[in-house]
């Protein structure tokens, strides 16, 4: 039995937990590291005689190719427009990843903003930040719209791609409101919105930009934009419940729900989840993952109980901060192979959120590499 069927393979009371298709475990591990499009994401090229690990994730000197599934371009910009540029970089992927629910989408967005601005009359610009943070947010406007068809047909559930946040690479998420912005939670609820109400949303909430503004941006009236705004608000406020935890009290509940899953402690794992508790799993049809929620205390106990019941040779369980909040990342071989979100109802488990699709976790292999 390869490491993935140990893994995996799994059936339980009717449903179907982890079962894995065609990948043995190196397969898998050469998916996430290489990426699974012809070694897209790593190792595409050289330069000044130094492998180049992300092309799309990073912003190439003058002259420079930048490859991404998009079409190829030549990059000329001089070193203060390269250097105004990366100032705001970290922000416009904050900003893009909150808009397209993808870190790797939102480098591509990054990077198309770049070769905008580096066609640009940057003398005509009058603030960088503003022109900048207005070509982002309507590249992703834009791209929302094929997105959403293609999620649509996407197989099984749909979750955003998890992104490591204790060294800030969302921004700053200091208070609570700003860790929830970034969570999987409602990263997935913002998924019903439209492409102009996320837009608004994002820009309001998570960036206090003024309506006035988010109205110059969009291209819509000030009155259009504060009624989008209400509009949205009231759709996520739908679903949307939050519980001031401290997460060293979120990261011992976590570390004790582990426990008790790798130990097969079935009652344990009921006290800790409350009645209607929810397990959405997201492997894309590359791993096929539960195509449907796994819903009550008992279900997701087994469920869970089930899949985290084998011992892989090199797999490592660990608590960590992704998306602003306490997760459980498993690794093998330092490879994250599964990020579980963990939303807390009070002291319980009220949903779990597990991400396996090994495209979705690619971002992580590369930053954590």
């Amino acid at each position: 039995m390869n490491a993935l069927a140990a893994l995996g393979g799994l059936r339980l009371g009717g449903f179907e937990a982890w079962v894995c298709r065609r990948p043995t475990l190196p397969d898998l591990v050469r998916g996430v590291v290489f990426g699974l499009r012809e070694q897209r994401f790593f190792d595409v090229g050289r330069f000044n005689g130094e492998p180049l690990r992300h092309p799309r994730a990073a912003i190439m000197p003058s002259g420079t190719v930048l490859p991404g599934r998009r079409d190829r371009k030549k990059v000329h910009v001089e070193a203060d427009g390269l250097r105004e540029f990366q100032a705001h970089r970290p922000r416009l992927f904050a900003l893009a990843y909150r808009m397209l629910g993808s870190a790797m989408e939102a480098e591509d967005a990054v990077q198309e903003a770049y070769l905008r601005w580096d066609a640009a009359d940057r003398r005509q610009i009058r603030s960088a930040e503003a022109w900048l943070t207005t070509v982002v947010v309507n590249i992703c406007r834009n791209w929302l719209v094929s997105a959403r068809a293609r999620r649509e047909t996407y197989t099984g559930p749909w979750l955003p791609e998890p992104v490591p946040t204790a060294r800030g690479e969302l921004g700053p998420l200091e208070s609570v409101e700003e860790r929830e912005q970034v969570s999987l939670a409602l990263l997935t609820t913002l998924e019903r919105l439209s492409p102009v109400e996320r837009a608004v949303f994002v820009l309001r909430e998570a960036f206090g930009y003024a309506h006035r503004e988010i109205a110059d941006m969009l291209t819509v009236t000030e009155a259009n934009s504060q009624q989008i705004y209400r509009r949205a608000t009231q759709r996520v406020q739908e679903d949307r419940t939050r519980f001031e935890i401290p997460d060293e009290y979120a990261r011992e509940l976590i570390e004790r729900f582990l426990k008790a899953a790798r130990t097969g402690d079935i009652a344990a794992l009921e006290r800790m989840l409350t009645a209607d508790a929810v397990s959405i799993a997201d492997g894309g049809g590359v791993i096929n993952a539960a195509r449907r929620p796994v819903v009550g205390a008992n279900s997701v106990a087994r469920y869970l109980a089930g899949l985290f019941r084998w011992e892989v040779p090199g797999m490592v369980l660990e608590v960590l901060e992704i998306n602003g909040a306490p997760s459980v990342v498993v690794l093998v071989n330092g490879v994250p192979m599964m990020v579980v979100a963990v939303q807390l109802d009070g002291d319980q488990v009220g949903e779990l959120r597990l991400v396996v699709n090994p495209e979705k976790l690619t971002y992580l292999a590369r930053v954590w590499a």
